[in-house]
């Protein structure tokens, strides 16, 4: 049985683990900042022990319920708990679509290892394995993305670096295995996040203990040999970043390789088409900021929609959605903000379509139709509560969510329950964050 952690043992422990960095190294939600201690030490108190829960096989949505998890157009088509997928607590969650075979694949971060599921068949998936921490190194924050056909692990946790994962290697794997790495990157000890830019080939940790935290950049193009790239450290810590090569309205931009950050307190925007010579853009604020923590862009990369982790325990009220307008990359606007009924923190979000895909912590998987964001006007489409008993601002339920699979299968990591395969049903919309703007950026709007 685990052992409830009491606040005073949390904040013990927080600040043992903070003393035993090398001088200067960041760490998750920034040690260096009020906001970054702060989030730090109420995330830590917030834990709660593993639920004993059983799998549970397909139920549709049915009169609010699936399962006995609240829902709203959206089906559970299976269910595994962490006890069936490696154990402990679970974290972030990627996913893989084997472009040899078709078949397709949850990775499900947990704070001593990452986990490897087939759900291919979304209401019967597959356990295959385990990739064990480096050199056993646990932690609370670990975060996957994956490009060519290799998962790219990091951890907030010092000396882990960064595991490289073929995996190609889980082809015909018929029982669990316990995998190894098939490279490791050390020019960085704890990462907080990673993002991948598919397109160029290049990975970027955030919050590690090097760049002063912002962007450390590395080459991934041969995934097995990863090679530093550079750094981006105008503005501190990043917290979580998404870097695309520009398509969006503003044609001084067009073409060149752009990062959209969440840094603490500011949206901050960098171009880093140049490796060693990163260029900072724009760092903006908005009203109502507390812990400016992870966005994404719609699909035209004219828009962008961010969570802030701490607005609800600090404010109060319901989960709020910043929308930006990144008409003019240079002079982002907050244009508008969405407040859900329910009132539990918002943590990682992604946007398919005209659909924004958020893990809301409490309130589990939140659905909010884009379709009248030129407006800066969101409203929410569906929903499946990982955490039944309460939608209140604590850092517990549903961590993060995968919605790429083409089959339309969505799976959401839960930090106390497991793996929820899941099954939205949603209307096809026609949005402004789909269409493509093709204006030029002298003309005001």
């Amino acid at each position: 049985m685990r052992t409830r952690w009491t606040t005073a043992a949390v904040t013990l422990a927080l600040v043992g683990g903070l003393l035993a960095r090398l001088p200067g190294a960041s760490s998750a939600h920034d040690p260096d900042t009020p906001a970054g201690r702060s989030s730090a030490v109420a995330f830590m108190a917030q834990r709660e022990p593993t639920q004993q829960l059983t799998a549970l096989a397909q139920v549709n949505c049915s009169n609010g319920q699936a399962g006995g998890y609240p829902c709203r157009n959206v089906d559970l088509m299976a269910f595994l708990p962490l006890s069936q997928i490696g154990g402990s607590q679970a974290n972030d969650i990627w996913g893989w679509t084997d472009p040899g075979t078709g078949r397709e694949y949850a990775i499900v971060g947990r704070r001593n290892g990452t986990s490897f599921v087939d759900v291919t068949d979304a209401t019967a998936p597959v356990y295959l394995g385990n990739l064990p921490a480096y050199q056993n190194r646990t932690a609370i924050w670990r975060d996957i993305k994956v490009h060519r056909n290799h998962a790219f692990v990091v951890a907030d946790v010092r000396g882990h670096g960064m595991q490289v994962f073929d995996l190609t290697r889980l082809r015909g794997v018929g029982s669990p295995q316990t995998f190894t790495a098939d490279a490791h990157y050390n020019r960085f000890g704890n990462s907080h996040n990673i993002a991948i830019n598919e397109q160029t080939g290049y990975a970027y940790a955030v919050g590690s203990n090097t760049c002063r935290g912002g962007l450390h950049m590395i080459d991934i193009r041969t995934p097995t040999s990863p090679a530093y790239a550079g750094c981006v450290n105008q503005d501190g810590y990043t917290h979580d970043t998404q870097c695309v090569v520009y398509q969006g309205p503003d044609s001084a931009y067009t073409g060149r390789e752009i990062c959209v950050s969440s840094n603490e307190d500011t949206v901050t925007i960098v171009d880093v088409t140049s490796k060693a010579s990163p260029r900072q853009i724009v760092r903006a604020a908005y009203s109502g900021r507390q812990y400016t923590h992870q966005g994404w862009l719609t699909d035209n990369h004219r828009y962008f929609v961010l969570d802030d982790e701490l607005d609800e325990t600090r404010a109060g009220g319901g989960t709020r959605t910043f929308v930006f307008d990144l008409y003019d990359l240079d002079a982002p606007r907050h244009i508008g903000t969405h407040t859900s009924s329910a009132a539990a923190t918002d943590h990682n979000q992604y946007v398919k379509g005209n659909y924004s895909y958020q893990a809301n912590y409490r309130a589990g998987l939140r659905i909010l139709d884009l379709s009248g964001i030129a407006a800066g006007t969101l409203t929410e489409a569906g929903y499946f509560d990982v955490y039944p008993s309460s939608d209140s601002a604590s850092m517990n339920g549903a961590w993060s969510v995968y919605p790429y699979f083409a089959s339309g299968t969505v799976v959401v990591s839960g930090i106390e329950q497991g793996l929820f395969v899941l099954r939205p049903n949603l209307p096809a919309v026609t949005s402004a964050a789909d269409r493509p703007v093709t204006v030029d950026r002298r003309i005001p709007v």
